[in-house]
């Protein structure tokens, strides 16, 4: 039984192929380019031939390093096929390109199973649920079995796997609710509900073949073209949106900014902004392989190479998309670079700082205390890469230290710092809540400040500087993270304070709540896969049990074993040479970046590297005081006998950030009078200062007497709703999955929504959405029917446009917002406002549309 038919309409979409190193990913991508007609002749990676791997160094390695794009068109649909590392030391080559993804192919290879690069690939897709097909390879090789593959990629991956090869509507439906409904009702399934079932990650069709041997790449290929979602036509006709993930530079030295036109056009000599940028675009190019032809525009879907841009960076949005996702994959090694004789830092520096804007998972560190310039890499391989690649590109014949692990801080308690800054003519203070977050999760910056106490302004500012920064903790000099640090309280000069002020008090806050604080060193864990012979477990176990590792239960086939666990990177490195030894050549040890983890014995760590915090004068944490009209240093332990503002810290009952408890405190309320109650009898009357607003308030003495009250008669006039229009997007699934695809998209379904329910309402309704981040945003508001459309203008978020409009007119008229930011929530509690969470506010429009249709079906 075969698919049923595709439309006539053509698609533009994104693809990229993602693998675990050998699985064959290169060699299926040369399959599906040879069968769609774009290349003649099939290229093979041991003939260092292959179309894509374009590069000398990658010929000669036989593995891809750096991610290159074809351009692949049938009948139905018109794509870009991003061909990205396998090998763990690139993987964040391949992490920065899954921002531009509209769905992605992750082939597997059948004698191996899933491996450990294959999990961490499939993660990083879930998280960003981009939909996912599967080629299972090498299917001609002994011990390929079809049934076993398909259990297992079941059971390890989450379900949702069914075999496409031989379409069986039947087996498609099983492994989806609403597939088997429609089917059992229908005895079929509508192309467009496999569609919608692959976008939106209910089920990843899966395909079995041989791609050296072209077996199974037709199939596979017509499911692509069939299944794959892109983005909708519509899309061309919205505002500029495009997303960069790639720099490079041609042969003659250009610079290349790689980007994916979300939404609209982008035309040669249009001009683009970034956050403190105006640039033209001098040339737009369209690749595939080595070679590139010159376009005058891109449009929604399409990948280019855009020429004249000079202060880009992977992950930037531009136009109306935002910024890309973090990454998540991080180097767990240094090196020292040993520079050859005659050459001066100075030279070397530049060349670094180009090849790491090139190169993601390069971090170049130049450490003036010590005058070296030290390299965070990923591994071994990508080392001699870039030793290689120095050599080619800039002449310059280095060298590296042993390397040694890079490890982090965090701490294990709640602390708060305080940096003050006053010499001659200066005033900034500053007060800072530093608490540990999950493990993972990096570091978070929060605000729970009140702007009478601090301007908006100069929140702005601190919450500015301690992004800026890469700070360091106390123990070894390590970046901390997993650490949320929340603007409490500060205060400025109304003369001295200048911009500066508060980066100087902002930063020795940091510090000098970590000098106080119990801090945790943390050290860089690996995830493993031992494959060996049977009779070679038993040294194995051993070994790992010494090295501290986390081992599972041991995986005996036949002859081989496969060992799988997690260890410190520390006694892991290096392994992999003695499993050689004792397997004679047998054995691969494989290892994939975990995460990190506290440090089994930190003492000696500690010694070994020798940092001493207080002799770090570039990361002070004593502060500055005015005395006798000079400043005056003063020790980050005697701070607090000098401070101008009072401790914000009180015990807290549950260790974790402000904003989470906020957040969980405000889900838990049923309704605003509940909340108001609980919140007033918890945290005392809303009036107090929002500073001890989390601490146990004192008994009154005396109530005031009952006769002697007067109600005050509330607010009068139409009820004003307000509605944060990017929380709500967020909130409800169906323009969630919209936002995915076209943000743009979203917010018209959403306003067309509104329109309805206020012209049926008949009451004022403000849809709030951010732009803050557009750099010379004046702001605007817009009347869409009865509507009015609100985007924020620069430096201005939505959550301070509803704070501001609900304090103006919450005195006059009864206020909602509609919101489930919890502790948005509670602070429009304190301004007088009812509060209306996303759930409940989307029961309130689809009320009011059921009545619509109802009336019209009547009349």
């Amino acid at each position: 039984m075969g698919l049923p038919e595709q439309g006539n309409a053509t698609r533009h979409l994104c693809i990229g192929l993602l693998a675990h190193v050998d699985a064959g990913k290169t060699t299926l991508s040369e399959g599906l380019l040879f069968r769609a007609g774009v290349i003649r002749r099939l290229g093979r990676v041991d003939h260092r031939n292959t179309f894509l791997d374009t590069f000398e160094i990658e010929r000669q390695r036989g593995i891809t390093i750096f991610s290159k794009q074809a351009v692949l068109r049938t009948p139905g649909f018109s794509a870009t096929l991003l061909d990205t590392p396998g090998h763990v030391d690139f993987a964040a080559e391949m992490e920065r390109t899954l921002e531009v993804l509209d769905c992605a192919i992750l082939v597997v290879s059948a004698p191996e199973g899933i491996q450990s690069h294959t999990m961490t690939v499939w993660q990083l897709l879930r998280k960003r649920r981009i939909p996912t097909f599967l080629f299972v390879n090498k299917m001609d090789l002994p011990g390929a079995d079809r049934a076993e593959i398909l259990r297992l990629l079941n059971k390890e991956l989450g379900g949702g796997f069914a075999d496409f090869s031989s379409f069986d509507e039947e087996v498609a439906a099983s492994v989806d609710e609403e597939l088997i409904e429609q089917y059992l009702a229908t005895g079929h399934l509508e192309r467009e509900s496999l569609r919608r079932a692959v976008a939106e990650c209910r089920i990843f069709p899966t395909y079995f073949g041989a791609a050296l041997k072209l077996e199974g790449v037709d199939e596979f290929l017509a499911g692509l073209e069939e299944l794959a979602p892109g983005i909708p036509a519509a899309a061309a006709e919205q505002p500029f949106g495009a997303k960069v993930f790639k720099i490079s530079r041609d042969d003659q030295g250009a610079r290349l900014t790689h980007l994916k036109v979300t939404s609209g056009r982008l035309r040669v000599r249009e001009q683009l902004e970034g956050p403190d940028w105006k640039e033209k675009v001098t040339g737009l190019r369209l690749y595939s392989g080595a070679k590139f032809t010159p376009v005058e525009e891109l449009g929604p879907g399409e990948v280019g190479a855009v020429v004249g841009l000079s202060r880009t960076a992977p992950g930037l949005g531009l136009g109306v998309e935002a910024a890309g996702q973090d990454p998540t994959l991080e180097p767990a090694l240094i090196y020292r670079l040993l520079l050859p004789p005659g050459m001066e830092v100075q030279t070397a520096l530049p060349k670094l700082r180009q090849l790491e804007e090139e190169e993601p998972q390069l971090k170049v560190e130049w450490d003036e205390r010590l005058g070296e310039i030290r390299l965070a890499l990923m591994g071994q391989v990508q080392l001699e890469i870039i030793t290689q690649l120095l050599k080619e590109r800039f002449d310059m014949e280095v060298s590296f230290d042993e390397g040694s692990i890079l490890y982090r801080e965090t701490i294990a308690a709640p602390v708060e710092g305080v940096g003050h800054y006053e010499p001659l003519r200066h005033y900034a203070e500053v007060h800072l809540l530093l608490e540990p977050g999950q493990r993972g999760s990096g570091l978070r910056f929060a605000t729970a400040c009140s702007e009478d106490e601090l301007g908006r302004n100069f929140q702005h500012l601190v919450l500015t500087h301690l992004r800026e920064k890469q700070h360091l903790g106390v123990l070894t000099g390590s970046p901390i993270t997993d650490l949320t640090i929340t603007l409490m309280s500060g205060r400025a000069h109304v003369k001295h304070t200048e911009g500066g002020d508060f980066r100087q008090a902002t930063w020795r806050a940091v510090r000098q709540g970590l000098m106080q604080a119990e801090s945790v060193l943390l050290e860089p864990w690996y995830d493993f896969t031992l494959t060996l012979p049977s009779g070679s477990v038993g040294r194995a176990l051993t070994d790992l049990q010494r090295m501290g590792a986390e081992i599972d239960p041991p995986m005996i086939e036949g002859d081989d074993a496969r060992l799988t666990g997690s260890g410190p990177v520390a006694a892991l490195r290096g392994y992999h040479s003695e499993v050689l030894a004792y397997t004679r050549g047998v054995g691969r040890f494989v290892c994939t970046m975990k995460g990190y983890a506290p440090c089994a014995d930190p003492d000696p760590v500690i010694e070994a590297i020798g940092y001493r915090a207080e002799n770090d004068l570039a990361n002070p944490a004593d502060s500055v005081f005015c005395s006798h009209g000079a400043g005056v240093t003063v020790k980050w332990n005697e701070v607090e006998q000098h401070m101008h503002l009072p401790s914000v810290l009180a015990p807290l009952k549950e260790e974790e950030p402000i904003v989470q408890r906020a957040a969980r405190y405000a889900a838990r309320v049923a309704s605003d009078k509940e909340l108001m109650a609980i919140f007033e009898r918890t945290y005392g009357p809303i009036r107090r200062d929002e500073r001890t607003a989390l601490r146990t308030p004192k008994p009154v003495k005396k109530e005031p007497s009952p006769q002697n009250y007067r109600g005050k008669a509330g607010p009068t006039g139409p009820e004003y709703l307000l509605i944060d229009g990017y929380n709500i997007i967020h909130a409800w699934d169906d323009l969630r999955a919209l936002a995915e695809k076209s943000l743009d998209l979203a917010r018209s379904r959403l306003i067309d929504r509104l329109c309805s329910y206020q012209g049926y309402r008949q009451t004022p309704v403000i849809l709030v959405f951010d732009a803050w981040r557009v750099k010379g945003n004046p702001g605007s508001v817009e009347q869409v029917g009865g509507l009015s459309v609100v985007y924020t203008k620069e430096a201005e978020t939505a959550d301070m446009y509803i704070e501001k409009v609900t304090h103006e007119i919450g005195r006059k008229h009864r206020v909602r917002v509609a919101t489930s930011d919890g502790l948005e929530q509670i602070i429009i509690l304190s301004h007088g406002a009812l509060r209306v969470s996303a759930g409940a506010f989307r029961k309130e429009v689809e009320v009011v549309e059921k009545t619509i249709a109802l009336f019209l079906r009547k009349n």
